[in-house]
């Protein structure tokens, strides 16, 4: 259902199962390649899928009265099964790809032997998926979701014009994303001003990252949510509003960098059993050069959004829809 042509969508309830059959169709379209994994992308667009149904389940949940069957739980706990063998599928692909290539023989070695322990990580993980995806409840779930599409049930709200509703819907995610602690990491006060400390070298980078690089996780969560939320309604809104998009992505992607090599350097730390500069100090140095990166990327992010007036403007945006035909319809009485 495309938003910007169809002349019927103006209320919340209209936008909410439109949103909703959109990214459950979607999500089901994939279900039998991943089962068949001759494909990773396949797997990789279901895990989409799944998470934008449930940004949208969640982002109108104000609206809609929805069956428990198909809680946002219980489609989390499926995307969560799907994630374990994405995110093998990723280390693999970024071992063999980015950093194989690259290493010395003796370390290549040393890879190989970590390259055959993740290959039966996966196999054991794709078991799981098409368990998951052939339980009951997964079926379940879906037949929940077919009923309710049949019939949307929704609350009291359900005729309010889109446009008075969207900055509600918005600005909760958006707000607990500018209030993350996160933000204030590697900063200091000056002049009763927060500045970002942008000449860190790389060994104060690894130290930040080890003592405090799990918060940056956590907001990248929280990016990846305001980034699937914002993305149901972008029909509804103008440029400068793609733009807080792309920066809600670019926040998430750097962040997700830097996660990718911590998640990649505990593994193989594990595997070798001691310090990973001793047995794989080429790659050891590879990361930690991407680390700092990523964090140079983040730091543009950083500065940009630790300023009032950029945060300001963000909001602004939220308030106000560009869609003249759904600000135009009467609310019911």
């Amino acid at each position: 259902m495309n938003l910007k042509t169809s002349a019927k969508v103006t209320t919340l309830g209209d936008a909410a199962s439109g949103e909703i059959e959109k990214y459950f169709r979607n999500t089901i379209a994939h279900e039998a390649e991943v089962i068949n994994d001759k494909d990773a992308e396949e797997l990789h667009q279901m895990r989409v899928g799944l998470r934008r149904l449930r940004s949208a389940v969640t982002g109108f949940a104000p609206v809609l009265d929805w069956p428990k069957e198909a809680s946002e739980r219980k489609i989390g706990k499926v995307g969560r099964i799907l994630g374990t063998l994405r995110d093998l599928d990723v280390m693999l692909e970024s071992l063999q790809k980015r950093y194989y290539p690259n290493l010395p023989i003796d370390e290549q070695e040393v890879l190989d032997k970590a390259l055959s322990n993740l290959l039966k990580q996966r196999r054991r993980a794709l078991k799981k998926v098409r368990a998951v995806l052939e339980q009951k409840n997964y079926r379940s779930l879906k037949k929940s979701i077919e009923n309710w599409l049949s019939k949307p049930q929704f609350r009291a709200i359900e005729l309010l014009p889109i446009a008075e509703v969207l900055p509600d819907l918005l600005l909760p995610q958006v707000s607990e994303f500018f209030l993350h602690p996160a933000w204030l990491l590697g900063t200091k006060y000056e002049d009763g001003k927060v500045k970002v400390c942008d000449d860190l070298n790389e060994s104060a980078v690894e130290e930040k990252l080890a003592a405090e690089g799990k918060i940056l996780h956590e907001l990248r969560k929280q990016a990846k949510r305001v980034r699937y939320l914002m993305n149901l309604f972008g029909d509804f809104y103008g440029p400068s509003y793609e733009g807080y998009v792309e920066d809600v992505k670019a926040v998430q992607e750097c962040l997700g960098d830097i996660q990718d090599c911590e998640v990649l350097g505990d593994f193989l730390t594990d595997f070798v059993d001691s310090d990973l500069k001793k047995d794989l100090p080429k790659l050891a140095d590879i990361l930690a050069e991407n680390r700092c990166a990523a964090w140079g990327k983040w730091q543009v992010l950083q500065t940009k959004y630790l300023i009032s007036e950029n945060r300001q403007g963000w909001r602004l945006a939220l308030i106000h829809p560009a869609v003249e035909d759904a600000a135009n319809v009467e609310a019911p009485q």
